[in-house]
């Protein structure tokens, strides 16, 4: 049974129609489970019309086993993401954290070619080595096997890149995808992100190879039907071999999936669309992101990313505030687990993730510990304030030089690891010049003939042997990452034990491959950085 007809009435009269179907399908939802139990629809229906909670809430139950992690209040210590951002709840065992590229790259291959509805990818580019193409050849393998499985293919594809970083060389992402978009192109859809800071005389001079430091989309999301991957990993050789990252698959996640095919969607729109003869237009209605006007492409822009974001956020807080009043027969086992997405795209005056990573840092205790790491370690300063000044034990963890996807570059670029030497050193120095060395801890990893790319944190609460939260996806903390780029990644918060033994076991696969920072290790002479890199070290900063 659906909604009465007088509600419906009610609500797209009061609230926008975005609103409005948001409301009506979630007391579509009510009504069928009135219908279920027999119960009143009044009683249902207050928790709807009621002022909404600030954050959803479910009571957690101690397991009564030594050393169990479901700490009470453990939603509560954390359910102010829930004001800022959608909350998803989902079975902890659905979630499951991968370790190695191999798995990684393994995971999309199975996935892309058992996919009936829909492959969704963002990364910065796609290489063009015999591994990518492999990925791309699954592509192409799924969707002809949809077309001659029915008269009107339900498969799509939709690939969202960097403009610059994707269109660098004769031979790029774009003439890797260019086939699949010829033969295929009523379900393939290709988007290019283009900045809106490059533009004008700086697009111009600047290099090809150097022009992605101005700003570029940076999400890392791999989508295939209710399944996705989280990650910072680029779909490249070495990240599917020798380049250490983080990556976490959630599975049968529909909620979780639908939000961020959502996100890839909105920003596709603003995107130049590739056409099969290679060139690019953008849609109809759409500001052109460095022939048009500056402040209306981000005003276009933001307006149509922030309505997945709030009607995304809008629908979980009623659905959750329903499924509250309706789960006296569910095991709280079931869905253990809260899924937060943040977005953070400065360019575009969205700073959603800035917004709660500071108040995650600001609110660390000094009964808690948080293991932090970046394949680049070049802290913002108010992420290096918070580190600092909060009470919290910190464990952070950063590429060593020879680890450092720069290292042995040539021109400029080879300078990058020695600035990141000198960047670490003085923090270091901070840190001693404020006695504080037994609370923060600097970490290097060191791997050979591998590169090091993981970034995220972990959190314990007072007492706790194993993460509650986990922070994953594709910002590294940086000043890029805060305000040059597109960028997105979920907070996990869980109570499922499993869950925090993989993120436990995740932690300390990384950190055994480092060594802790002392005075000594900037006294080495492999260490010593030259006046000329101190000195564009700030510019690195800012732009690497």
């Amino acid at each position: 049974m659906a909604a009465p007809m007088s509600w419906r009435r009610l609500v797209y009269s009061v609230y926008s129609p975005a609103i409005a179907g948001v409301f009506t399908r979630i007391s579509d939802r009510v009504f069928r489970a009135r219908d279920r139990r027999g119960g009143s629809s009044v009683l249902l229906l207050a928790p709807l019309l009621a002022e909404t909670d600030p954050a959803p809430h479910r009571v957690s139950r101690p397991t009564g086993s030594a050393g169990a992690q479901r700490t009470e209040g453990l939603c509560s210590h954390f359910r102010w993401m829930a004001e800022h951002v959608p909350a998803f709840q989902v079975p902890g065992s659905h979630v499951h954290i991968l370790t190695s590229p191999d798995q990684f790259y393994q995971a999309m291959k199975a996935r892309i070619k058992t996919a009936q509805r829909r492959v969704v990818m963002a990364s910065l580019y796609l290489g063009t080595g015999q591994l990518e193409q492999e990925l791309v050849d699954c592509m192409e393998e799924a969707l002809q096997r949809s077309q001659d499985n029915s008269q009107s293919p339900d498969l799509k594809v939709s690939i969202l890149l960097d403009y610059t970083r994707g269109s660098r060389g004769k031979i790029n992402s774009r003439t890797m995808l260019l086939p699949l978009l010829q033969r295929f192109t009523s379900q393939m859809r290709v988007s290019l992100y283009h900045t809106p800071d490059l533009r004008g005389l700086l697009r111009l001079l600047v290099p090809q190879r150097f022009n992605e430091t101005i700003g570029v989309q940076h999400i890392k999301v791999y989508l295939f039907d209710d399944s996705i991957i989280i990650s910072g990993a680029n779909l490249s050789d070495s990240y599917f071999t020798n380049r250490q990252d983080r990556y976490v698959l959630l599975e049968n996640c529909r909620e979780v999936a639908d939000f961020f095919c959502d996100l890839v969607e909105a920003v596709g729109d603003v995107s130049l669309q590739l056409q099969p003869d290679d060139s690019v237009t953008m849609l109809e209605g759409m500001v052109h992101p460095y022939k048009g006007n500056r402040q209306d492409f981000s005003a276009v822009a933001r307006k149509r990313i922030m309505e997945v974001v709030n009607s995304a956020h809008i629908r979980q807080r009623l659905l959750n505030q329903s499924e509250d009043s309706e789960d006296e027969g569910m095991s709280e086992a079931e869905e253990d687990t809260w899924v937060f997405p943040l977005v953070q795209m400065k360019p575009l005056g969205i700073r959603v993730d800035e917004q709660v990573t500071q108040r995650l840092l600001t609110d660390a205790g000094s009964e808690s510990t948080v293991f932090l790491t970046s394949g680049y370690f070049n802290l913002t300063r108010a992420y290096m304030r918070l580190v600092l000044k909060a009470g919290a034990s910190y464990r952070i963890l950063t590429a060593s030089p020879e680890v450092n996807g720069f290292f042995g570059a040539k021109g400029v670029a080879g300078a990058i690891p020695a600035a990141y030497t000198h960047i670490a050193r003085q923090f270091y120095k901070q840190v001693c010049q404020g006695g504080q060395q037994e609370r923060v801890h600097l970490h290097e990893y060191h791997r050979p003939q591998w590169t090091f790319h993981a970034k995220g944190l972990w959190y314990y609460l007072q007492g706790q042997d194993r993460p509650c939260l986990t922070l994953i996806g594709s910002p590294n903390f940086g000043y890029r990452s805060v305000h040059r780029d597109l960028e997105a990644q979920i907070a996990i918060v869980t109570e499922n034990e499993e869950l925090q033994s993989q993120l436990q076991e995740e932690q300390e696969m990384l950190y055994r491959r480092s060594t802790e920072v002392s005075t000594s290790t900037f006294e080495r002479p492999d260490r010593h950085v030259k006046l000329w890199v101190k000195l564009v070290t700030p510019l690195i900063k800012n732009f690497f």
